[in-house]
C-alpha cells in the first residue's frame, strides 16, 4: 500500500514547490530538444502538482497497483508536462527527462502507454473522457473505490466524441469520474476556432457537477479537487482557466500558439526570469 493516500491538510508552500520544479523540468526538457509544446506544460503544471503531490492515490513503485487513481492525459502532447510530474513523483528517473522527443525516447512529444505511469495513449484529440467512461464504468462494477480523472482541453470539446462520453458519463452517473477541462483559450492554428462559451454551463447541462476556477491557483485547484470527492450520484467537471507560458512571463507575453517557438539564444534569459520569479515565489 502506497504512502502517498489523498490528504486532507494541504501543504500549500511544498505544492507550489512541486509546481515549480516542474516547470524547471519542462524547461530543461524543452531546452535539450529545441522545442516541445512548453506553453500549454507550463500552464498546467499547477494542476499537475495538486494531483500528483496531494490527491492522487497511487503507487510510483507498482504504477500497475490495482487500488490506484488513474489520471488520463487526453491532450497527448502535453507529454512534457507529465513526463515532469511523473520523474518529480519518483515514477521516472529525473536524469531521462533530458531524452525528451529524442529518437528512442520513452519521453515521446506526444504519450505512449508504454512508459511507466501512462494509462492510455494520448494526442488524437477527443479520445481520452470515453476512455475515462470506460475505465470509471469498469471500476466501479469491479467494486473499487478507485477515481478516474481524465485532463482535457478547450479545444477538444469541439470534438464531437467529447459530448458524446459526457452524456455516457451523466448517463450512467459516474460519481468516480472527474473532468478537468483546461481552458487556455488556443488550439492548433492559434485561438479557438468555435464558440464554445459558456464552458461551465454546458457541461452543468450535461448532467454533470461542475466548477470553474482559476487553474494556475493551486490553493483554488486543491479545494475544488476536494469538492469533487463528494458523493453526489454524478460525474465532476472542474473548469480550470489557465494561462500558456505559465512562470515565464516572456513566454506568457507571446502570441498564444499551440507550439511556441523559441530560439537557441534565448534560454540562458528565460530561465534566468524563471529562476528569478520562482526565488521570489519560495521566499
Amino acid at each position: 500500500m502506497p504512502d502517498n493516500l489523498t490528504s486532507d491538510a494541504p501543504d500549500f508552500p511544498a505544492l507550489r514547490y512541486r509546481a515549480a520544479n516542474l516547470r524547471r523540468h519542462m524547461l530543461t526538457m524543452a531546452r535539450g530538444q529545441g522545442s516541445g509544446y512548453i506553453g500549454q506544460g507550463l500552464g498546467i503544471a499547477d494542476l499537475l502538482a495538486a494531483l500528483y503531490f496531494h490527491e492522487l492515490r497511487y503507487d510510483p513503485d507498482d504504477v500497475s497497483w490495482p487500488g490506484r487513481d488513474r489520471f488520463l492525459l487526453s491532450t497527448g502532447h502535453y507529454s512534457i508536462a507529465l513526463w515532469a510530474a511523473l520523474a518529480e513523483a519518483g515514477v521516472l528517473p529525473v536524469a531521462e527527462l533530458p531524452t525528451y522527443g529524442a529518437d528512442g525516447s520513452r519521453l515521446a512529444m506526444s504519450t505512449l502507454d508504454t512508459t511507466p505511469g501512462v494509462e492510455i495513449i494520448g494526442g488524437s484529440l477527443g479520445h481520452g473522457l470515453g476512455q475515462g467512461v470506460g475505465q470509471a464504468l469498469g471500476l466501479r462494477l469491479d467494486g473499487s473505490p478507485a477515481r478516474v480523472f481524465v485532463e482535457l482541453s478547450d479545444g477538444e470539446m469541439q470534438e464531437g466524441s467529447t459530448w458524446e462520453a459526457a452524456m455516457s458519463g451523466a448517463h450512467f452517473k459516474l460519481e468516480n469520474l472527474i473532468a478537468l477541462i483546461d481552458c487556455n483559450g488556443i488550439q492548433a492554428d492559434g485561438a479557438i476556432v468555435l464558440d464554445i462559451e459558456p464552458v461551465a454551463e454546458k457541461w452543468r447541462a450535461f448532467g454533470w457537477e461542475t466548477q470553474e476556477i482559476d487553474g494556475n491557483d493551486i490553493a483554488a485547484i486543491v479545494a475544488a479537487l476536494s469538492a469533487a470527492r463528494a458523493p453526489v450520484g454524478k460525474p465532476k467537471a472542474i473548469v480550470l482557466r489557465t494561462l500558456p507560458g505559465k512562470g515565464v512571463p516572456t513566454i506568457e507575453s507571446r502570441e498564444k500558439a499551440h507550439f511556441v517557438r523559441v530560439d537557441a539564444d534565448e534560454w540562458d534569459a528565460l530561465i534566468t526570469e524563471f529562476e528569478s520569479l520562482a526565488e521570489k515565489t519560495d521566499g
